[in-house]
C-alpha cells in the first residue's frame, strides 16, 4: 500500500511516498481503508522532531482517518500511521458516520473540534457574558473555537487572523470583530496557538482574573519564561492544554463529540474544509500549512 514516511526530521521535505505492507489488526482491531486523512499542526512538530525522537524513525504520521470497515461501514477513527490507504483502529472507537457527510468536515470535528471544545470548557472554563480572543481564528481549531465561543455564551468574541480573506471567514462565523494587540479591552479568555511574542502580547492583555490558554508554538521561537510573580500583578493565569492525554481521561471525548455532531447537525457549528489533497502531495500540504495559506481543515486522499 501507499503510505507517507520520513526517516529523518526536517521540514516537509522529509515527507516521502513509500510502498509498505498493509497493517495486520491484532485483537480488538479492524482493517479501514482509508477515504480520507486528516491533517494536523502537530504532524508538522512530528516530523521536525520536536514530538518525537530518533527512536520513533522511520515514522508514518496521521492521526486520525475516516475509512472503511470490511463489511462498508463509514467510521471516523482516531489512529496511528494515518498518512496510508489502509491502517488499523481500535473496534471500540470507531463512530459511525453518515454517507452524506463530508469527510472533511468529520474530520475536522474529531481533532480540531475536540481541541476548541476542551480549550473553552475544561481548560478556560468559559463563564457566561466572557470575552474570548482566538488566535489563528481562520485554521481548523480557531475556527470553531470562534463558533463554540458563540455557542457558549461568550459576550464578545475577537479574532486574529493574518490576511483580509481569512478575516471575512472569520467575522461570516461570528466574529464580533478582528483585532490586534493592544486590545481596546482586556480579554477574560484568549487562546493562543502561536506562542513566541503573540503570546507575550496577549498576557500583558488579560483582564483580571483573566486566563491565556496556551495549546501549540507554531511561531516556533521558544517562550518567555513566566514570572510568577507577574502573574500575581496581572491577577490572572496561564493554562497548558494538549488534546492527546486529554483524549485518555474518562468521558473528555463521547460526550464532547456527540455535542459537537449535534450542534453541526442542527446548523450551529460549521466545520470550516480547506484544501484536499493527493496522500502523495503530503509535503505539499504541509508547506501550505507552515505557509498560512490554508483555512480550516486540511486532507489526504488516498
Amino acid at each position: 500500500m501507499l503510505a507517507i514516511q520520513f526517516d529523518r526530521f526536517g521540514g516537509p521535505d522529509v515527507l516521502s511516498p513509500v510502498e509498505l505492507a498493509s497493517p495486520v489488526p491484532g485483537p480488538g482491531e479492524v482493517l479501514l481503508t482509508v477515504e480520507a486523512a486528516g491533517v494536523n499542526f502537530a504532524d508538522t512538530h512530528q516530523a521536525d522532531g520536536s514530538y518525537l525522537d530518533a527512536s520513533a524513525l522511520p515514522f508514518v504520521p496521521g492521526s486520525e482517518v475516516v475509512g472503511r470497515t470490511p463489511d462498508g461501514r463509514r467510521v471516523l477513527a482516531r489512529v496511528s500511521r494515518g498518512y496510508a490507504e489502509q491502517v488499523t483502529a481500535e473496534e471500540s472507537g470507531l463512530l459511525d458516520i453518515p454517507e452524506d457527510l463530508d469527510a472533511a468536515a468529520a474530520l475536522a470535528l474529531m481533532v480540531q473540534g475536540l481541541t476548541a471544545w476542551h480549550l473553552l470548557r475544561s481548560a478556560a472554563r468559559i463563564r457566561p457574558g466572557e470575552s474570548v480572543v482566538v488566535h489563528s481564528a481562520a485554521g481548523g481549531v480557531g475556527s470553531l473555537a470562534v463558533q463554540l465561543a458563540r455557542e457558549f455564551g461568550a459576550g464578545r468574541v475577537l479574532a486574529q487572523v493574518s490576511a483580509p480573506a481569512k478575516e471575512r471567514l472569520v467575522l461570516g462565523l461570528g466574529a464580533d470583530a478582528v483585532t490586534g494587540y493592544p486590545l481596546a479591552e482586556k480579554a477574560d479568555i484568549i487562546l493562543d496557538a502561536v506562542g513566541g511574542e503573540l503570546f507575550d502580547r496577549a498576557l500583558g492583555s488579560l483582564a483580571s482574573f483573566g486566563r491565556l490558554v496556551t495549546y501549540g508554538s507554531a511561531a516556533r521561537t521558544g517562550f518567555t519564561p513566566v514570572d510568577p510573580a507577574l502573574l500575581g500583578r496581572l491577577n490572572a493565569s496561564v493554562v497548558g492544554f494538549w488534546l492527546r492525554p486529554t483524549l485518555m481521561l474518562p468521558g473528555m471525548v463521547t460526550g464532547p463529540l456527540e455535542e459537537l455532531f449535534a450542534l453541526a447537525a442542527a446548523g450551529r457549528l460549521r466545520p470550516v474544509t480547506g484544501g484536499s489533497y493527493p496522500l502523495a502531495e503530503a509535503r505539499r500540504a504541509h508547506e501550505d500549512l507552515l505557509a498560512r495559506r490554508t483555512t480550516g481543515k486540511l486532507i489526504l486522499t488516498p
